[in-house]
């Protein structure tokens, strides 16, 4: 199984549209980060993890130009702005398979409902193929079995997701203990660290490494990064030595 991070960034990305905060003037190409979004492949298969504004300038950079689906961890911008650009892939492949909470359905629905429209559909839209993902129950993608985890980001229930030996979860700031059962024996985990200091939606970054010591996976990435966090070296040097800040278009592999 490969691994790529599309983007690393938080909500705003870095940097921030008219920031002097230094991590968004830094020049390292490690410290510029989209939002967040991870390309994963198996076989002859190809999935992203959330599609948010950055998704055409993340498929361009990534050479990637086949996709057999779509998975949604929930509804926020960050996460769902970009699903319009996945037109050329539908013209090329017909409908993208969505795999997707039905509360996120429906905001979707709302907000590109002319990608769900039936009846007059302009020829050019977007086609989706929605499958919606019931907590507690496992589904399968293509030859793979997906195991949604429950994640609290603030008051919103959110998915997070584990693929073999892979676990993908951002913007959680709580997780139910009963939870962790489906973490257990986890190679690869990649969680959220916003930054240093507490926040109500999101784990900081101790809050992080406190969720990695009680997993125990046998290596961590941190993802949906703001400049608070602090530059990408400077930061990496303090971590455990099998935690890692994740930055954009690394690549990983899990045998």
């Amino acid at each position: 199984m490969k691994i790529r991070f599309l983007g690393t960034g938080t909500s705003q990305g870095i940097p921030i549209i008219g920031s002097s905060h230094p991590v968004c003037l830094s020049q390292n190409p490690k410290d510029k980060r989209l939002r967040v979004s991870v390309l994963v492949q198996w076989d002859e298969y190809t999935y992203i993890i959330d599609c948010g504004p950055d998704f055409r300038q993340q498929m361009l950079t990534s050479g990637c130009t086949q996709l057999d689906g779509i998975l949604f961890t929930h509804e926020h911008a960050d996460h769902t702005a970009g699903l319009d650009d996945i037109r050329p892939l539908c013209h090329r492949q017909g409908k993208i398979p969505i795999y997707l909470h039905k509360r996120v359905l429906d905001s979707l629905q709302r907000r590109f409902d002319y990608i769900f429209e039936t009846e007059n559909r302009y020829p050019g839209a977007p086609e989706v193929n929605p499958f919606v993902i019931e907590e507690d129950k496992n589904f399968v993608l293509s030859n793979q079995e997906i195991i949604p985890i429950n994640i609290m980001h603030g008051r919103l229930p959110i998915f997070g997701f584990r693929i073999k030996d892979f676990v993908y979860i951002t913007d959680a700031k709580t997780i139910d203990k009963k939870e962790y059962e489906k973490l257990k024996g986890v190679k690869v985990l990649v969680i959220n660290a916003l930054r240093e200091e507490p926040h109500d939606l999101h784990f900081s970054l101790s809050e992080a490494l406190d969720f990695i010591n009680e997993i125990k996976p046998e290596k961590a990435y941190l993802t949906h990064i703001s400049p608070m966090l602090g530059f990408h070296d400077e930061v990496q040097e303090k971590l455990p030595e099998n935690v890692f800040v994740a930055y954009d278009n690394l690549e990983i592999e899990i045998n």
